[in-house]
């Protein structure tokens, strides 16, 4: 059993944002770190990659939406993804880079001091791109959580890119927000696992010095107003949440 675990999600090809998070010190001291997903999927997939392949066993990875879509990419398919740097992404990728997230499963299951058997996912538990949100309805909630064992009673997501900690029919809901594209606030966003408890974690990094670096980095050909938009946290909470409201059955 796991004594403790960071979790870090949508990372989406941000490595200034990913440093940020791995020169935490409860990070580094943490037994396992799990990635739930949409981790390449941005101006730097390959060193975001290999950056935590060099992470070896300590890391465990869950699939995301945008994982799935860029081994498809990179296997000659199309998608409906509407961004356009994830074809991009998807080219820069080595046979390696591909077959790593191809192997890539969601949900993972691991046991954790405190909290038993937790449900690592991205979108929901039962689909990798399923919205829900910190008001989502109970009734929804209730349909999301319906295929789940009645002993777990943790549920770590990510998917929309904003921090969150609820209850939903006795079980918590975690969301530790996206490290590399927040919405709502500035930071690479992550949550800590430990001792029973959890909390949600922001470190802190010069949005300008990373946009700089990142467009130094990366041949993406609209780097710098992606990198700005993004690591700026132009994106209110509000605005997402207008957003993403119609997938979430309101």
């Amino acid at each position: 059993m796991l004594t403790s675990v960071a979790v870090l999600s949508d990372i989406h090809g941000v490595l200034p944002a990913l440093e940020a998070v791995l020169a935490e010190p409860d990070v580094a001291a943490a037994q396992r770190i799990v990635l739930t997903g949409d981790i390449a999927a941005g101006p730097q997939p390959v060193q975001v990659l290999d950056r935590l392949l060099g992470l070896g066993d300590r890391v465990t990875w869950v699939r995301g939406n945008a994982d799935r879509e860029l081994v498809c990419l990179a296997r000659g398919g199309t998608t409906t993804i509407p961004d356009p740097i994830a074809p991009w992404a998807a080219a820069q990728l080595t046979g390696q880079h591909v077959e790593v997230l191809a192997r890539l499963e969601h949900p993972v299951t691991l046991a954790v001091e405190g909290f038993g058997d937790v449900v690592f996912c991205h979108g929901t538990p039962r689909d990798d791109e399923e919205v829900v949100l910190v008001d989502t309805r109970l009734q929804r909630w209730s349909e999301v959580l319906a295929e789940l064992p009645e002993d777990v009673q943790t549920v770590v997501c990510g998917h929309t890119h904003m921090p969150f900690v609820r209850l939903a029919h006795r079980r918590q809901i975690i969301n530790p927000g996206s490290v590399g594209m927040p919405y709502g606030r500035q930071g690479a966003h992550w949550a800590l696992l430990a001792a029973g408890a959890v909390t949600l974690r922001r470190s802190a990094f010069d949005p300008d010095l990373a946009c700089a670096a990142v467009c130094r980095q990366s041949s993406y050909p609209d780097v710098a107003e992606w990198t700005d938009y993004y690591l700026h946290a132009r994106a209110s909470d509000a605005e997402a949440v207008a957003t993403f409201g119609p997938r979430d059955g309101r």
